[in-house]
């Protein structure tokens, strides 16, 4: 493209690239922590597109077919962004990896995708992906990012570390011909996580992708002074699509966080101002919040008043209604009182966040009322929006001034959503999916001839808005025929800070069961509170179960009686991908968790 063209003549992910880098050469691109200096290396924009284009180089060197899938396993950061683009560029498929993921699943996706070339981190992965066993007769190349391939316990001709590879492509003679991706050319197969079964391979195109950045750009507005802080995965599409192509269309700058263990200094050094999160994030931020007012009476009170001023300040700038209660107190007086609890709390819970951003983006799933409740009310602009993989993903969003929390906001431009029967969302547009890699009947059954496709959500429209209501396949029915949303109790349940994660469940029986994995501070203070030594044997004492199941009780205080756990189990060792009780997303793997706990479910409904 011309650097005349404008962001709507971009067709394809390669000439958002090309776009970018001919409009601005010289601005900040990325940013990346280096650990033998101890210092936060920038590379413009420029100085991608040339190292960019040393990777194509290397790439072109294995002369793959269009449309070959190249799969990449790679924490965040330019090197990830390199291969992507370089893979993009050449008319191949990116299939992006979790490298948080267990080998099995990886494994299974390479075979699925048969997959022509891998890039990995370090030979360890590599080596336990080949443990797996699983046969992987397409995959030809294996570049490590790290190590060499002497480090690998047996000789393997298809595996080069990637200083190699690069200098491979230098000395090449460069591609007399290269294959430009078409709009309707596969842009990526990303793997859904699979929550209840093997991950399906979701075919999303250059068209699908370019047009829900220009959407929701179109929502969320950013531009060359904004920064991002990435730190979800970029397997995840919305942090694929909104965390690095839509500041890539900005002209935004992306900071890659060392780690999720690291956020809290990498928020304070990079000063964000657009952050991409999940609502777990927000829930640990809380919970520590939580725990720092329990020992005075004075903060509790100042944090709770900054939040009721704050909240109804929120929504009368929003033209959102208030509670009778709420609409007695004059906005002079939440005016008058606001500077001082500003300055006492709001502007400390913001320092968390670096103090600078200006939009908060949650997805991935709902956030709890409570949370919207204390992060709004307090300032952190938090918007929230919805979709799914096979929409490429943003299908609705809320605007930073039309932002209803109780929503997931309006549909982007171009996209139309409708209500099927039993209220499930329907969705047609530019971003949805071609279908399901090598799954014709799975698409089939979610994706209509005339492009609607089956989201297996349930919502309803309150305003022009779409409210989520939970999954049509995961309400618990129990076998007094009442009715419970999983996802609804789970997120009420997390708004308590003991509670670090929360599983319900009780299909079938006569009554709903939760099982937990406890924050540790949190339950060491509980411990020694109540006179209790703070490990996992005390846990199966009646009276420990009871006082937290009362704590359950409380937290889900709102629902009716049959919806309320009238039976806790409790746990300290986290659920997490490696163990196979999360999605790489970090959703919960229901199937896996009743596996899991087959034998204490069944004691739990002896009782």
């Amino acid at each position: 493209m011309n650097p005349s063209s404008s962001l709507s003549q971009v067709q394809t992910l390669p000439q958002l690239l090309a776009w970018r880098v001919a409009e601005t050469p010289d601005g900040e691109a990325y940013r990346e922590f280096d650990p033998r200096s101890g210092q936060w290396v920038s590379t413009t924009w420029a100085e991608a597109g040339q190292r960019i284009a040393r990777w194509q180089a290397a790439l072109a060197v294995q002369a793959l077919p269009a449309g070959a899938r190249v799969a990449i396993l790679l924490p965040n950061g330019l090197d990830a962004v390199c291969m992507d683009q370089a893979v993009l560029a050449l008319g191949c498929v990116p299939v992006p990896l979790h490298d948080l993921d267990n080998p099995g699943s990886i494994a299974y996706i390479l075979a699925d995708c048969e997959a022509a070339c891998l890039i990995v981190n370090q030979p360890p992965q590599w080596k336990a992906i080949q443990g797996t066993g699983v046969d992987m007769p397409a995959l030809g190349r294996v570049v490590l990012r790290q190590g060499q391939p002497g480090d690998l316990p047996a000789a393997d001709a298809r595996v080069v570390a990637l200083a190699d590879w690069l200098q491979a492509g230098a000395a090449a003679a460069p591609a007399t011909s290269v294959h430009a991706p078409a709009a309707d050319d596969l842009a990526a197969v990303v793997y859904t996580s699979g929550t209840t079964g093997k991950p399906k391979g979701v075919m999303l195109t250059h068209r699908n992708v370019v047009a829900n950045v220009q959407a929701t750009l179109d929502r969320v507005p950013a531009g060359p002074s904004d920064r991002f802080l990435s730190f979800l995965p970029l397997s995840h599409t919305l942090e694929r699509t909104a965390g690095y192509y839509l500041p890539m269309a900005a002209g935004a700058c992306v900071a890659y966080a060392r780690s999720v263990a690291l956020l809290a200094e990498d928020l304070r050094s990079q000063q964000p101002t657009v952050l991409i999160s999940v609502p777990r994030i927000y829930e640990r931020v809380y919970g520590r919040i939580q725990q720092a007012l329990a020992g005075s009476a004075l903060r509790g009170f100042l944090f709770e008043t900054a939040q009721s001023v704050g909240w109804r300040r929120f929504r009368r700038r929003q033209g959102l209604p208030l509670t009778a209660q709420d609409a007695a107190v004059g906005a002079w007086r939440d005016a008058l009182v606001w500077p001082l609890l500003e300055r006492l709390v709001a502007r400390p819970l913001l320092a968390q966040f670096g103090g600078r951003i200006r939009l908060a983006i949650s997805g991935g799933a709902p956030l709890s009322a409570a949370m919207a409740r204390c992060f709004l009310g307090l300032g952190l602009q938090v918007v929230q929006g919805y979709g799914l993989t096979e929409t490429s993903p943003v299908a609705a969003a809320n605007g930073e001034h039309d932002n209803d929390p109780q929503t997931v906001g309006r549909p982007l431009q171009g996209m139309e959503i409708r209500l099927g029967e039993n209220a499930e969302i329907q969705i047609r547009g530019p971003s949805v999916m071609r279908g399901y890699w090598k799954r014709p009947e799975d698409t089939a059954r979610v994706l209509s001839a005339d492009g609607w496709y089956a989201t297996g959500d349930q919502g309803v429209f309150e305003d022009g808005r779409l409210r989520i209501q939970g999954r049509l396949k995961e309400i618990i029915v129990t076998s007094t025929g009442e009715k419970v949303s999983p996802a609804d109790l789970e997120l009420a349940i997390l708004a308590d800070s003991l509670f670090a994660q929360a599983w319900v469940t009780g299909e079938g029986r006569p009554f709903i069961a939760a099982f937990v994995v406890l924050e540790p501070d949190a339950w060491r203070v509980l411990a020694a509170r109540s006179g209790w030594t703070a490990d996992e044997a005390t846990l199966a004492q009646p009276a420990v179960r009871e006082a937290l199941l009362q704590r359950l009780r409380a937290a889900t205080r709102d629902f009716p009686h049959y919806a309320q756990p009238r039976a806790v189990w409790p746990v300290l060792a986290p659920w997490t991908p490696e163990n196979t009780l999360l999605t790489p997303t970090l959703k919960l793997k229901r199937n896996n968790l009743a596996t899991h706990f087959r034998d204490a479910l069944e004691s739990l409904y002896r009782r």
